[in-house]
């Protein structure tokens, strides 16, 4: 983070001494103030102060924002591009591929951030299937529903489904985890795949989802799973696991860059030191949440059958490393 200086002649310039160059406001951060992120102004307009309609990195994969008339949803949309923020400055820090289609990135990255439709009174209610949005990817297009960014609506669903957690930032390392399923596994590593988190062919995925609202999760779930969702389908377990990955990797370097860990090259590491060193920091933060009356951050312990299924994750996001 760092400050934007006004030049005279109207323009910004990055604060940071080191860098100093002249920047413009992302396009939502101008006029929504929805972000909060500026882009390199083009060296052919230095110089002319005049309003550029750019996106930065992250702003210009949405391929759908809120309805922004609707009272409450530019907030919501705030909220959920804060997490949006916080997904990119992790799959940065992995140096992960992604783009659109002219950067030649299959499948193209994009978000849906959409609202279910809602009466007059703008009250949430029960909705026909086609009145409902819901959160998911398909083919590189993440939708997240906006209901997300409402932390009541948000902490309901969590109740009702009986879940540890349910945070944006989580769903959005979800769904990314779907998205990279198709980068770097789909025609790539599919068997390698299989062997750890079972067929992803068979049951199909309908089938699957089917079983799973019918019957619920197998009651041993705990045992080599890091949820119950994950038992769903072998790619939901895969994008659970990618999730808890990212969550794992960024808690790690939260908590180095602040001073309550000494620095640790996460690259080179296997992955068994990186979740011993996660899980005694999970230690540290549950102890420090329940003294404040707050839920656990890390609310389980990861089993061994689940750090197999992390070292995949952690040999595709650094195939220099395979341990």
């Amino acid at each position: 983070m760092t400050s934007l200086t006004l030049l005279p002649n109207g323009e910004l310039k990055c604060g940071n001494l080191k860098c100093g160059l002249i920047v413009v406001k992302c396009l939502n951060y101008a006029q929504y103030d929805a972000c909060n992120q500026c882009v390199v102004k083009p060296a052919s307009v230095v110089g002319n102060a005049e309003p550029l309609d750019l996106f930065c990195n992250c702003c210009r994969f949405n391929r759908t924002i809120p309805d922004l008339s609707v009272t409450g949803n530019l907030q919501k949309w705030a909220t959920l591009e804060s997490a949006k923020r916080r997904l990119f400055y992790d799959l940065d820090q992995l140096r992960l591929p992604y783009g659109d289609a002219s950067e030649s990135i299959t499948p193209p990255l994009a978000f849906d951030f959409k609202g279910d439709v809602l009466p007059s009174n703008n009250r949430w209610h029960s909705l026909n299937p086609q009145e409902k949005v819901y959160t998911g990817h398909d083919n590189g297009t993440i939708t997240i529903n906006i209901i997300e960014a409402d932390a009541v609506e948000r902490e309901k669903a969590r109740v009702s489904l009986g879940e540890p957690q349910r945070t944006l930032l989580g769903h959005f390392r979800h769904e990314i985890g779907h998205y990279y399923w198709d980068v770097l596994v789909k025609n790539r590593r599919e068997d390698e795949c299989i062997a750890v988190f079972g067929d992803h062919n068979s049951p199909d995925y309908e089938t699957a989802l089917e079983q799973y609202y019918e019957a619920g999760p197998r009651t041993n779930w705990a045992d080599d799973s890091i949820s119950e969702y994950a038992t769903m389908h072998p790619w939901e377990d895969f994008a659970e696991t990618w999730a808890l990955y990212l969550q794992i990797l960024s808690e790690l370097d939260t908590a180095t860059n602040v001073g309550f860990l000494a620095p640790d090259a996460l690259e080179t590491a296997d992955i068994a030191a990186i979740v011993l060193r996660s899980q005694r920091l999970s230690v540290a933060l549950n102890e420090l949440n329940r003294s404040m009356g707050l839920m656990d951050a890390m609310p389980k312990p990861i089993v061994a059958p689940v750090v197999e299924k992390l070292k995949f994750i952690h040999q595709l996001t650094h195939p220099a490393t395979m341990n």
